[in-house]
């Protein structure tokens, strides 16, 4: 890609008239795109939150105070990024004690980037000379990173809730700062709330906090931006083992404690396996349906989605990634959205580790089936230019651009390694990894420069950097990619068709013991030619439409839209009515608007329920259910 794009401007160049300048492409790969703020020439160090939570007026408001360090000598203006926020006062000190205020100008809006702050300093000083920025400020009702629940869309239906979604580019939603994860801060907060209600944050949360309005917290590991977290409402929190609990409703609690009960062993297995677990507690905060992924890594207190809550454990592979989150993303971070997979991607290699100890090889095999085919899918879908592991990223959504390239494709090129090299030696690698680069960012290259000097050239594997280099940066598979396999999902697979075939009776298909997996396998692997009667039959036989597996529901429903199965769509609307997930109703709605006669359902549906969803999935879906 990048030669056709040097042979590009050399022919346009040739091609030009002598007194036009040719085009050059300024792109460079370790910068972040998706930041007003000039870090090469500003930092911030600490964060200090002093917030007020008011649910009546959907806002939060207070101080925001920004401790810098100077970069550039030269330098006479902080620029922060933005969005939808309403700046008071901007006042600066050099000692924390005494304040002079400051001139400030707010950029117009970008859809995407929000709006630059511009703060002009009264002095100019030393390299690494150290400053405070303290900014007044209100969030808006239209934050993208903040949902304000009624009480009637909360589990206990009583009490209203807030939660926060920051990753990627949302933080400047409710907070002015430096909205990279290039730069790492510590932070404090003061938040200040109704006195029924507890707040906790991705931070230092006490469990036996007393409810009194008032909460105090401290993150002493220096962290990137969209790990900043914060919810309140009524909720609870239950042990789980010695160094891990629940928070949640109380109407969820006991559910969630059953559900999650493996978490102290994971958390225990992972730092067997990957190094000490270096932030204190690791718990998590069930949320309700409407957070719109399945968990968000949040340092100390995972983010859930409740649709995990399937009665028999079966999706707890979310836990394991979030928790392994606290290794890669979290201790090591990707330093820009460009370099993704070095979050998700190994962040899925993790989960697959731990997976394999707690619960088995060939459950392992069912999940890396599964995310090979949803790789597939999304090859079908994204831009070429999109699918290498490290793309060009200077225009799109870093929320939505790859899908979940990042995820599965960078999990089989570190797969495709310890194939290669084998478990020790690749193991070792990965411990010197995550110390060499502990509570610091990394680019693609820096990885490719450290792999190859403490692995690729150190130990016996044949594998050459540019083959490596082939994963980062070229679309599609290498051809040395590992193609996983299950046994169970290929029995699951032949029954399926053995079944749309016709040559296995409805009656004699037995799903007992099945995992959830080989069940979503067997759906998805329902030929296009079975009638509705036979659709029927089934739906009768397994129960399909009435599933408490929010996955199984998700293929099902899907299966059902694409194919116009009217006796399930009441089911099918309950279920977009239940969950906010975008993974989980995305496909039921874009199988709606593309069966050829259900568009308009699809829009009504969403225009009835879009205020059960998060922002994130409320404003992004009606542009794909209209095509756009």
């Amino acid at each position: 890609m990048r030669l056709a794009l040097i042979l590009g401007f050399l022919l346009l160049a040739a091609c030009s008239g002598d007194d036009v300048e040719p085009v050059v492409d300024t792109y460079d790969p370790a910068h972040d795109y998706y930041s007003y703020a000039n870090t090469d020439e500003f930092q911030t160090t600490h964060l200090s939150l002093s917030l007020d939570v008011d649910f009546e007026a959907q806002q939060l408001g207070g101080i925001a105070t920004l401790v810098m360090r100077r970069i550039d000598a030269d330098a006479s203006e902080v620029v922060l990024d933005s969005r939808a926020l309403d700046i008071g006062t901007v006042e600066y000190s050099a000692d924390g004690s005494n304040w002079t205020e400051l001139e400030y100008t707010v950029a117009p809006h970008d859809a995407l980037l929000g709006s630059a702050v511009s703060i002009a300093l009264p002095v100019v000083g030393a390299v690494d000379y150290r400053f405070s920025l303290r900014i007044a400020y209100t969030t808006s009702p239209e934050s993208t990173a903040l949902q304000w629940l009624p009480a009637e869309l909360t589990s206990g239906g009583k009490q209203p809730l807030l939660f926060s979604q920051s990753q990627a580019i949302h933080a400047r939603s409710w907070i002015p700062l430096q909205d990279t994860p290039a730069v790492r801060i510590t932070y404090d907060a003061e938040i200040r709330t109704p006195p029924q209600l507890l707040a906790v944050m991705s931070a230092n949360n006490d469990p036996m906090s007393v409810r009194d309005g008032s909460y105090s917290f401290d993150m002493p590991q220096p962290i990137p931006p969209y790990l900043l977290a914060i919810a309140v409402g009524n909720i609870f929190f239950a042990p789980l083992g010695p160094d891990t609990g629940l928070y949640a409703e109380p109407e969820l609690l006991s559910d969630g404690v059953w559900e999650f009960a493996d978490t102290q062993e994971m958390l225990d297995q992972a730092e067997e396996l990957f190094g000490p677990y270096g932030w204190g507690r690791y718990d998590l905060l069930l949320l309700p349906p409407s957070f719109p992924y399945g968990g968000m890594e949040n340092p100390r207190l995972s983010f859930i989605t409740p649709s995990l809550l399937a009665g028999d454990r079966s999706l707890i592979s979310v836990i394991a990634h979030e928790l392994a989150h606290s290794w890669s993303g979290n201790l090591v971070t990707n330093a820009t959205w460009r370099d993704g997979w070095l979050n998700e991607g190994m962040t899925n290699y993790l989960e697959a580790r731990l997976m394999e100890v707690i619960y088995g090889p060939d459950r392992v095999a069912e999940e890396d089936v599964i995310n090979y085919h949803e790789l597939l899918d999304n090859f079908e879908r994204i831009n070429p230019e999109l699918q290498a592991l490290a793309p060009r990223m200077d225009t799109a959504d870093p929320d939505s651009a790859q899908g979940t390239i990042h995820y599965n494709k960078g999990k089989l090129l570190l797969q495709m390694l310890e194939n290669a090299y084998g478990r020790p030696a690749f193991d070792a690698f990965l411990s010197s990894y995550f110390e060499t680069h502990a509570f610091k960012t990394i680019t693609s290259e820096a990885f490719l420069d450290f792999l190859d000097t403490n692995l690729l050239s150190v130990a016996q594997g044949g594998v050459t950097r540019e083959q490596v280099a082939e994963w980062l940066y070229e679309p599609g598979l290498p051809d040395n990619a590992p193609i996983p396999v299950s046994a169970t999902l290929d029995s699951a697979k032949k029954l399926a068709i053995s079944w749309s075939n016709g040559d296995t009776p409805t009656e004699m298909l037995n799903m007992d013991g099945w995992s959830a997996q080989a069940i979503l396998h067997f759906i998805d692997n329902i030929t296009a030619d079975v009638s509705n009667e036979s659709f029927a039959e089934l739906d009768a036989a397994m129960g399909f439409s009435d599933t408490g597996n929010a996955e199984i529901g998700r293929v099902w429903f899907t299966l059902a839209a694409e194919r116009r199965y009217l006796p399930a769509y009441p089911k099918m609307r309950a279920y977009l009515e239940r969950y906010g997930r975008a993974k989980l109703i995305a496909p039921i709605y874009m199988a709606l608007a593309g069966n050829g006669e259900d568009r308009e359902l699809a829009l009504q549906i969403f225009e009835e329920t879009k205020h059960r969803y998060h922002p994130f999935v409320a404003n992004g879906l009606p542009a794909q259910l209209n095509g756009n």
